[in-house]
C-alpha cells in the first residue's frame, strides 16, 4: 500500500502546478454538481422520519382506514375557538359560524376538502363542544403532503382566515396539519443562524490555534467544498429515491462536517509543520505528512462511515434514513482532506504561515509544556489517575437514575407555537385524549353488521382501563366486514401511560370479538398514539441492534489498525464508560435542571452512534502515534511521547468538534438541543479526561502487553548492533524463510476462516427443506482439512519464530473455535425445530415431524 500511496501523493502533491490542478478539480466538481442538482430543501422528507415501520400494526390500520373509508387520507387541522367573558358560549358559537362559512367559501385554500363544525354538522355537537360550552372545535380536513411548501402555505391561510373571523374569541389552529407545519417552520427558522454561528465559532478557534488568517481559512474552505459536493450529491440521490434526507439530518450534517473536517485539517497540518523541521522542501514535507496521517485518518473516517451504515439495520425510518446521507458527507470530507486541503496549502505557499513564519509554526509542533506535565503525572501515578477518572465517570453515570424518554413532539419545541397553544386549549377544555383519538379496527370474513360484534366491542372498549369515551356507533366499510371504533384515552396521547394502553386496548377488542363468536378476526389500533407506541417499540429494538453493531465495527477497526486483540477491548471499554457518563450528565442537566419532561426518543441512539464513532477518533490518533513511537522507544517513553506530540492538536480538534455540536443548542428543538449538549459534553470528556489521562494510564499499567499479542520489541528499530564484541554476525538467511512461513500461515488462517463461514452457511441451508446436504459435505471436507493444516502450521510457526507458550496456546484455541461454533449451531437448529432431534432419526421420510 505504501508504494501505491507514495505514487499517488507524488501525482497530487508533486509540485504547485499539480496542487493547482487538484484544487481546480474540486472547485469545478462543486460547481457542476450545484448546476445539475435540485436544492436539498426541495427533496427533504420530514414526514416518513416521524412514522413507525411500514409493517407495524398502526400503519396497517392507517392503510385500512384509508382504503375502506373514503376521504380519510386527509390531514386534519383543528381550529380551537374559545369565547371570553360572560357570553363566552354565544361568542364561540358565532365565531365558529363565521369561520365555517369562510372555510367553505370560494376564498378557502384549495387543499381544504370540507369543514366539520356545529354550523355544518349539528349532530356532532357532543364531540365538538366543551362541557361548559365556552369552547368549540372546527375540524378542517386538508389534502396534500405536510412536507410540501404549498400545504404549509395552505395551513397559514387557514390560520389567517380563522383569526380574521374569530372576532373577540380566542382561536388557535392545531391538529396534525398545524403541528407538522409548525415543526417545519421551527426547523427552518434556526438553520441560517446555526450555519453562521458554526462558521464564526470555528474561525475564531482556528485563529487562536494557528495564529495565521490564511491557515485558519483553509479548513473552512475545505469544509465548504465538501459540504457543497455532499449536499448536491445527496440531493441527487434523494431525488432518485435512493436515500432520504430530513431537516434534522441536514442540520446534523452541517455541524458534523465542520467538526470532522477541521479535525482532519488539524491532524494533517500538524504533521506538515512537524515534517518541516526536517524537510525544507514543502511538497515533499506535505507528502510525508499525508502519508503519516493516512492510516489514522482513514481509520477514523471508516469508523464513522461504517457506524452510519450500521443504521441501515434499523427498522424505524427515523434511524434507517439517518445514516446514508451522513456517511456520504464524511466520505467526501475525508477525500477533500486528503486531496484538496494539502493542495490548497501548497498553492498558498508562505502566506499560510503569515505573520509568524514557517519556523515558529514548525516549532509549535513539538508540543506545549502542559502536555509534558500531564505525561509526567500519568507516568508517576498511573493507578491513581485511572482510579480517579473511572470513579468520576461512574459518578456521572448516576444521572441515569432519572432517565426517561419523551415522545411528545409539541413539548419538544423551545419556542411558542400556535399548535402547542391549541393543543393545550383542547386538553384543558375537552380532556387530555381528545386532541388525538385512537381508532380500533376490527376486520372479519363476514358482515359484522349482522352480528353482535359492534355492540360487544363498543361495550368492552368503554369499560376498559385508560379509556375516556368511545363513539356509540362504529363506522363500517361498504361490505360491512370492517368496523372502525373511535376511542379517546384519558391520558395525554403522547404520554407513556397512553402508549402502554395500546396493547391492552387491542387485547380487549380481540377478546370481545372472540366472545361474540367471530373467529380469526384482525384487530388493529390506528392513530397518533398507536403510531407512537410502534415507534417506541421499533426504537427499543433498533437501539439494541445498533449498539452491538457499532461496538463490533469499532472493535474490528481498532484490531486492524493496532494489530492487537487486547488494546481494542480496553479502548472500547473507555468508550462505553464515556457514553454512560455523558448520558447520565445529559439526563441530569436537561431533565433535573432545565425541566424537560424526558429525553427525545431518538436522542439516546444518536448519542451512542456519534459519541462512539467520533470518540474513538482520539483513541485512534494517540494509539497510532504510540505504535509509531514504539519503533524507537520502550512503551513507557512511547506513550509519553505520543501524549505530548498529539496533546495539542487532538485537544484543539476536540474543542472545535465540541463547539460545532454545541451550536445545535441554539436550535429551538428539544432533540437537537439535548443532542448538541450531550455531544459537546461527551467530546470534551473524551478529549480532556479519557484520552490524556485514562487511556495513557491503562497503557502505562499494561506495559509491554498494551498491544498484546504484538510485542514492542518486534516493532522497535534497533539503532545499534546488540551482539557482544568478538562474536560472529549470525546468518540472516532465515528471515525470508520466516516471512514465507508467516505468509503461508496467514493464507491457511484465511482459508480456515472462509471454510468455517462456508460450513455455517451450508449448515443453514441444509435445514431449509428445498436444499440438499451437498454443500455441507463439500464445505465440511474443506473445513476439516484446513483445521488440521492450521493446527500443524500454528505449532510450526511457534517453533520457528520461538513464540511464547501463551501465544501458541491462544492460536491453537482459535483454531478450535470453528468446530465448537458448528456444534453450537446444530444444537440451536435442533432446539428451534430446523433439524429433527435424536428421537426422530428413525422416522419415516414422509413423516411430518421430519425436516
Amino acid at each position: 500500500m505504501q508504494p501505491t500511496l507514495s505514487r499517488a501523493l507524488r501525482c497530487l502533491l508533486g509540485s504547485k502546478k499539480r496542487a493547482a490542478a487538484g484544487v481546480a478539480f474540486w472547485v469545478l466538481m462543486a460547481g457542476l454538481l450545484a448546476g445539475v442538482a435540485p436544492t436539498l430543501e426541495s427533496v427533504e422528507d420530514n414526514a416518513s422520519a416521524n412514522l413507525p415501520p411500514a409493517a407495524s400494526d398502526s400503519m396497517k390500520a392507517r392503510d385500512l382506514i384509508r382504503a375502506e373509508l373514503p376521504g380519510q387520507d386527509a390531514i386534519p387541522a383543528i381550529v380551537v375557538v374559545r369565547g371570553e367573558g360572560d357570553g363566552a358560549g354565544a361568542q364561540a358559537e358565532e365565531a365558529v359560524a363565521r369561520i365555517s362559512s369562510a372555510l367553505s367559501g370560494d376564498a378557502r385554500p384549495e387543499q381544504v376538502t370540507g369543514v366539520i363544525s356545529t354550523a355544518t354538522t349539528p349532530g356532532a355537537a357532543a364531540e365538538l363542544v366543551s362541557e361548559d360550552r365556552d369552547t368549540q372545535l372546527v375540524i378542517v380536513p386538508m389534502t396534500g403532503s405536510a412536507s410540501d411548501e404549498s400545504f404549509q402555505d395552505a395551513v397559514g391561510e387557514v390560520r389567517a382566515l380563522a383569526a380574521d373571523r374569530a372576532g373577540p374569541a380566542e382561536v388557535a389552529v392545531t391538529g396534525p396539519a398545524g403541528i407538522a407545519t409548525d415543526t417545519v417552520k421551527v426547523f427552518s427558522s434556526g438553520d441560517k443562524v446555526m450555519l453562521l454561528a458554526t462558521i464564526l465559532l470555528v474561525l475564531f478557534i482556528l485563529l487562536a490555534i494557528y495564529r495565521s488568517p490564511l491557515m485558519a481559512l483553509v479548513p473552512l474552505l475545505a469544509v465548504g467544498v465538501a459540504m457543497r459536493v455532499a449536499e448536491t450529491t445527496g440531493a441527487l440521490l434523494a431525488e432518485a429515491g435512493l436515500i432520504t434526507v430530513s431537516s434534522q439530518t441536514a442540520s446534523i450534517m452541517t455541524v458534523l462536517l465542520f467538526g470532522v473536517g477541521t479535525d482532519y485539517a488539524l491532524i494533517i497540518t500538524a504533521r506538515y509543520r512537524e515534517a518541516l523541521l526536517d524537510e525544507p522542501d514543502r511538497p515533499r514535507a506535505m507528502r510525508v505528512a499525508v502519508r503519516r496521517t493516512a492510516e489514522s485518518v482513514l481509520a477514523s473516517a471508516s469508523t464513522i462511515v461504517l457506524a452510519m451504515f450500521a443504521l441501515l439495520a434499523a427498522v424505524s425510518p427515523a434511524l434507517r434514513g439517518f445514516g446514508p446521507y451522513l456517511a456520504l458527507g464524511v466520505a467526501v470530507m475525508a477525500l477533500v482532506a486528503f486531496t484538496f486541503l494539502p493542495a490548497l496549502i501548497l498553492l498558498l505557499g508562505n502566506g499560510v504561515f503569515w505573520p509568524g513564519g514557517v519556523d515558529k509554526a514548525a516549532a509549535r509542533s513539538r508540543g506545549a509544556g502542559v502536555w509534558h506535565r500531564v505525561a509526567a503525572l500519568v507516568a508517576r501515578a498511573p493507578v491513581r489517575v485511572a482510579s480517579v477518572v473511572i470513579a468520576l465517570l461512574v459518578a456521572m453515570s448516576a444521572g441515569l437514575l432519572g432517565y426517561q424518554e419523551s415522545f411528545n413532539t409539541l413539548s419538544g419545541f423551545r419556542t411558542a407555537t400556535e399548535s402547542e397553544r391549541g393543543q393545550r386549549l383542547v386538553q384543558e377544555e375537552f380532556g387530555p385524549g381528545e386532541s388525538a383519538p385512537s381508532t380500533v379496527v376490527v376486520r372479519a370474513g363476514e358482515d359484522l353488521r349482522t352480528t353482535t360484534v359492534p355492540a360487544d366491542v363498543t361495550a368492552a372498549l368503554a369499560g376498559a382501563d385508560d379509556v375516556s369515551r368511545v363513539d356509540e356507533r362504529p363506522r363500517f366499510s361498504e361490505d360491512g366486514r370492517t368496523a372502525f371504533y373511535e376511542v379517546v384515552l384519558d391520558h395525554d396521547p403522547y404520554s407513556s401511560e397512553a402508549l402502554d394502553a395500546i396493547g391492552p386496548l387491542t387485547e380487549t377488542a380481540r377478546a370481545a370479538t372472540d366472545a361474540a363468536g367471530v373467529q380469526d378476526a384482525t384487530v388493529l389500533v390506528g392513530g397518533e398514539t398507536a403510531q407512537t407506541a410502534d415507534i417506541r417499540s421499533a426504537l427499543d429494538r433498533d437501539t439494541l441492534i445498533i449498539v452491538i453493531l457499532v461496538l463490533v465495527i469499532v472493535t474490528a477497526v481498532l484490531v486492524l489498525l493496532l494489530r492487537s486483540l487486547l488494546a481494542p477491548l480496553y479502548l472500547v471499554a473507555t468508550l462505553i464508560l464515556s457514553f454512560l457518563a455523558t448520558l447520565g450528565a445529559t439526563t441530569f442537566f436537561t431533565l433535573t435542571v432545565l425541566g424537560d419532561e424526558g429525553l427525545g426518543n431518538r436522542v439516546t441512539a444518536y448519542i451512542f452512534v456519534f459519541l462512539v464513532a467520533l470518540g474513538v477518533d482520539y483513541n485512534i490518533f494517540i494509539m497510532s502515534r504510540f505504535k509509531q513511537e514504539l519503533r524507537t522507544s520502550p512503551p513507557a517513553q512511547a506513550i509519553g511521547a505520543a501524549l505530548t506530540r498529539t496533546g495539542g492538536v487532538v485537544s484543539s480538534a476536540g474543542l472545535i468538534l465540541a463547539a460545532t455540536f454545541a451550536v445545535l443548542m441554539t436550535q429551538p428543538i428539544r432533540e437537537l438541543f439535548q443532542f448538541g449538549f450531550a455531544m459537546a459534553f461527551g467530546i470534551l470528556l473524551d478529549t480532556f479526561v479519557i484520552r490524556p489521562l485514562l487511556v495513557p494510564a491503562l497503557v502505562r499499567l499494561l506495559g509491554d502487553h498494551a498491544l498484546w499479542p504484538s510485542r514492542p520489541a518486534a516493532l522497535r528499530e534497533p539503532s545499534a548492533p546488540t551482539r557482544p564484541a568478538g562474536r560472529a554476525v549470525p546468518d540472516a538467511a532465515p528471515a525470508p524463510a520466516a516471512g514465507r512461513l508467516l505468509r503461508a500461515f496467514t493464507w491457511i488462517a484465511v482459508t480456515e476462516a472462509c471454510t468455517w463461514a462456508g460450513l455455517l452457511i451450508g449448515m443453514y441451508f441444509k435445514y431449509v427443506p428445498e436444499t440438499t446436504e451437498l454443500g455441507v459435505r463439500i464445505f465440511g471436507a474443506l473445513h476439516g482439512a484446513a483445521f488440521v493444516v492450521y493446527v500443524l502450521l500454528t505449532l510450526l510457526v511457534a517453533l520457528r519464530l520461538k513464540w511464547r507458550l501463551g501465544r501458541t496456546t491462544l492460536l491453537a484455541l482459535l483454531a478450535a473455535v470453528p468446530p465448537f461454533a458448528t456444534v453450537a449451531f446444530e444444537i440451536w437448529a435442533r432446539r428451534t425445530g430446523r433439524l429433527p432431534g435424536p428421537d426422530a432419526v428413525g422416522a419415516a421420510p414422509d413423516s411430518p415431524d421430519t425436516v
